[in-house]
């Protein structure tokens, strides 16, 4: 509505173009137009009232000379003022209607020649004045095509010099062609003008709507630039609480998890109630949850902020793998699931974080039993890439995860059906963890997963982390040994 009632205001202040800053413009485009063309107009009719000095007296054809360039002087004062005036001081219905004033007053001045031509019975005199008519009409339809009213302003008196000047001989016969010939040329000037105007005004529309594009597009950076201060504001306002509330929370926690299992192993003496015992069990339980997303949370914002160093190491991907394996078997025993595991032989170590590897490996693992149901498997694979890498992926026989809510998984908090249906206790921070673990190595995080077919997670790690130094240092000393051999001899 807005958009339709600036428009119809537009149209009603409008002179022609239907936009109010078009209409400026194009009006300061014929302004320059008349300034610039000043110069050869005024040398042209110098020109043609030599010529017309042949056929009528020399004072006639300087009176019309007056009155030509009186007329072109006037149209130039006023392109001058135009041009003189601020944007906010130029009315564009007035001005139009002044430019048009101005170029009537030229086309009645040109027109006059016919006046001063009249009484020469002279073919040469005939095809003389045809040319002129042209050349005039033909100047100002390009200086004036920016002013469609002023066009028809200077043509009109043209094509009725032209009519009258050919008036007492036109019925003669070979002349009313020639007649024909010029009003049409002239009629062809008027539509000239009329495309040029709208090629003008299509050129200005274009521009316009580049210039309102340009805008749109800065005041979207500046709110997107806005919106990535604040988000940066709001991620440094969080690693600070983080940082702060890890220490207020961790502090409380050990006393918890202190007292809670001294009270649950009962080491100052037997509960009087059975019940307390449970009790602290579950204060100790709960306690160490809460450590674990305390953790949790901390590792995935250092992850995110790009803050989480590395303390890199030689390592065997291999021997961390069984290690993990290890530690979760009483858990895969508990569940009645079976852990079986596919190492290539002969695997070089690779530098790498271990404390981060182990934490890979323990999330996937933990994740493939919980989500196995009794009586499944779960397979881990270790070996090379095809690119001269190491992975190692992890496959169980679970359910499986629908493909829509793979990016939930992966996002932070985020959990899938299945595990809430299951009511699995988790944060749903493992994965994002893992993968941004995964990525500060350099490497390749991938989840695949069907329905009813199981889940396999694999973690591919570049070649540049296999460490390959022994057999180069092997192959530098034997070339250092036989050039030594060949000095020796």
């Amino acid at each position: 509505m807005a958009n339709r009632l600036r428009e119809a205001r537009e149209r009603l202040s409008s002179a022609g173009a239907g936009n109010v800053n078009f209409d400026i413009e194009l009006l300061r485009l014929y302004a320059e137009g008349r300034l610039a063309a000043i110069v050869p107009q005024i040398m042209l009719c110098l020109a043609i009232g030599a010529m017309t000095t042949l056929w009528v007296p020399t004072l006639a054809v300087f009176v019309w000379l007056c009155f030509t360039l009186c007329a072109l002087a006037l149209a130039c004062l006023l392109a001058r003022r135009f041009l003189k005036l601020d944007r906010g001081e130029r009315d564009a219905r007035a001005w139009y209607a002044r430019f048009t004033v101005a170029e009537g007053v030229n086309g009645v001045a040109w027109a006059s020649l016919a006046l001063l031509m009249a009484g020469v019975n002279d073919h040469w005199a005939t095809t003389y004045v045809m040319v002129v008519f042209m050349l005039a009409a033909g100047i100002h339809t390009v200086v004036a095509a920016f002013a469609p009213a002023a066009v028809f302003a200077v043509l009109a008196p043209l094509a009725a010099g032209v009519v009258f000047y050919m008036a007492p001989t036109t019925l003669q016969g070979p002349v009313a062609p020639l007649t024909l010939l010029a009003c049409s040329t002239l009629l062809y000037f008027a539509i000239l003008a009329r495309r040029i105007y709208a090629s003008h005004v299509d050129s200005l529309a274009l521009q316009s709507e580049k210039d309102m594009l340009i805008a749109e597009l800065e005041q979207a950076k500046a709110i997107s630039d806005e919106a990535r201060r604040r988000a940066e504001e709001a991620s440094l306002a969080k690693s600070r609480f983080l940082a702060t509330m890890s220490h207020e929370l961790r502090t409380p926690l050990n006393a918890i998890l202190g007292f809670s299992e001294v009270m649950k192993n009962e080491l100052f003496g037997a509960h009087a109630v059975a019940a307390y015992r449970d009790y602290c069990n579950d204060i100790h339980a709960s306690g160490s949850h809460l450590l674990t997303l305390i953790n949790e949370i901390l590792d995935l914002s250092r992850v995110e902020a790009g803050r989480y160093e590395l303390k890199e190491e030689s390592v065997s991907l291999p021997e961390v793998i069984e290690d993990c394996l290890r530690l979760l078997t009483l858990r895969a025993r508990k569940r009645e699931v079976t852990m079986t595991d596919v190492v290539e032989p002969n695997m070089p170590r690779i530098w790498a974080d271990e404390r981060a590897l182990r934490q890979i490996a323990l999330n996937l693992l933990t994740n493939a039993i919980k989500f196995t149901p009794p009586g499944g498997q779960v397979t881990v694979k270790v070996g090379w890439t095809r690119v001269g890498g190491q992975y190692f992926s992890v496959k169980d026989t679970g359910p499986g995860i629908p493909q829509e809510e793979i990016p939930v998984i992966m996002s932070s908090f985020g959990r899938g059906s299945m595990a809430q249906k299951n009511a699995d206790e988790g944060t749903g921070l493992g994965l994002p963890i893992v993968k941004g673990l995964v990525e500060l190595h350099g490497g390749k995080f991938t989840l695949r997963s069907k329905l009813r077919e199981g889940t396999e997670v694999l973690v591919i790690l570049p070649p540049e982390r296999v460490m390959n130094s022994l057999p180069q240092m092997e192959v530098f000393g034997t070339a250092e040994r036989r050039q030594g051999l060949r000095g020796a001899a």
